[in-house]
């Protein structure tokens, strides 16, 4: 019995891998402004999680770069990449929530996008290595 490959979770699972792309992308821009303009964000009062704006700044491009990696090899179709790429998502999501105090508007749109994705994945992304 051959099964069939929904086309829509297929392409709600390559617009996931193309989001953890940009998702990436955009965390490892907003580590590179934290790393290279620490002035730009305003630390107001302290938080429970208060890190340096140069020590954000490393964990965003490095999750930046995980992520958007991750988001590469989903787009190949590797099965494990769905199990990374869940994980890396929702590390990214609290990583940005963390990060809320700082720049609040810009982390409430990567944390959406990290959510979306997780549900493509968790979902749908099953139906992409058929």
């Amino acid at each position: 019995m051959t099964e069939t490959r929904n086309s829509f979770a297929v392409g709600l699972t390559v617009f996931a891998a193309v989001l953890m792309l940009l998702v990436g992308t955009f965390q490892a821009v907003e580590g590179l402004v934290a790393l290279l303009g620490d002035t730009l964000y305003l630390v107001g009062p302290e938080w429970t999680f208060s890190f340096d704006v140069t020590t954000w700044g490393w964990i965003h491009l490095i999750t930046g770069i995980v992520v958007a990696v991750a988001g590469y090899f989903l787009l190949t179709g590797a099965v494990w990449a769905r199990s990374i790429a869940v994980f890396l998502a929702a590390l990214s999501a609290l990583t940005n929530f963390l990060w809320l105090p700082y720049y609040p508007v810009w982390s409430v749109i990567v944390i959406a996008l990290n959510v979306f994705v997780i549900w493509a994945l968790t979902a749908h992304g099953r139906d992409i290595t058929r």
